[in-house]
């Protein structure tokens, strides 16, 4: 039997120093939720759910509750998740009024499409009954500081008992950005991928570039020979060629955990069986 794994992010991004504490406390409670379900031998795709519907459910991390508006104002969000198993995956692109759009991605994981964007997607998550939410709910009532630098996207990623792997990402997208705007969130092998067999991604950043590069991808094909924290890290430092800043967290085919960034910061928590306790940081000592 295989011990879990389980490794969950809040977003690279600039973390003002009166949010740490509320980084902490999040990246605590979302960390449990996810550790609950795969210490009682539950799969990796539900623990990823549990972690990111927290993390979406908290203001103090771009996606779901807190989401960035767009120009214009309203709120769109991205999400995705991907089962390593049979290799699913669902996703949603400019979904508005859905309280958790990881749960909606989730319910769409052996639907055909498996992606879908704007009005098409809000409408599939009112008919499947998701938790809809106003604007004013969305919007966060208090709004990071003007120090804070946030970036899309938090993200989990896990190993079960049974060897499946699992990725999740959730994001409110950028502040300013036009309506419509797909970022990497949602694209398998840029903003994450699990594979049994290979290991499991899930990333932060700038999207576009992260898009351009197909991080996801790269850290996958190259994390068994390098290990995970230095495959990320060999990623994310390719982002000096298309600009823009980017964290990635993973698991690779040993089960080994790593993670790595070049933003301020990294929201990161991790916990395998047999730990008493999560380890949590808001950076890499060293990056």
């Amino acid at each position: 039997m295989t011990e879990w794994k389980l490794i969950i992010h809040g977003g690279a991004k600039e973390i003002a120093p009166e949010e740490e504490a509320d980084n902490r406390d999040g990246l605590a409670e979302a960390i449990e939720a996810g550790r609950a379900i795969l210490a009682d031998g539950g799969r990796a795709i539900d623990a990823v759910e549990a972690s990111v519907r927290v993390l979406e459910r908290l203001p103090v991390f771009n996606a779901g509750r807190g989401s960035d508006p767009t120009i214009y104002g309203n709120i769109e969000m991205c999400s995705a998740i991907m089962d390593g198993a049979s290799l699913d995956i669902g996703g949603v692109i400019a979904i508005e009024r859905v309280c958790h759009p990881v749960s909606v991605a989730k319910a769409l994981l052996r639907e055909q499409p498996i992606l879908l964007a704007g009005q098409g997607a809000t409408r599939f998550a009112e008919q499947m009954g998701a938790e809809l939410c106003t604007l004013e709910e969305l919007r966060t009532a208090d709004p990071p500081s003007e120090e804070a630098e946030m970036h899309d996207t938090v993200g989990a990623v896990a190993l079960d008992r049974n060897g499946d792997y699992a990725a999740a990402t959730s994001t409110g997208g950028l502040a300013g950005q036009l309506p419509g705007r797909a970022g990497d969130s949602a694209m398998p092998g840029c903003g994450y991928y699990a594979e049994n067999g290979v290991g499991a991604v899930a990333l932060s950043g700038h999207g576009e570039g992260i898009a351009r590069l197909r991080l996801a991808s790269k850290i996958m094909h190259s994390m068994n020979g390098l290990g995970p924290e230095r495959a990320i890290y060999a990623a994310v430092s390719e982002m000096e060629r298309v600009g823009g800043d980017a964290g990635g967290v993973a698991i690779d085919a040993q089960g080994r955990i790593g993670w790595a960034h070049n933003s301020p910061h990294f929201a990161v928590a991790s916990i395998a069986e047999g730990d008493n306790s999560p380890g949590l940081w808001l950076r890499k000592q060293g990056q």
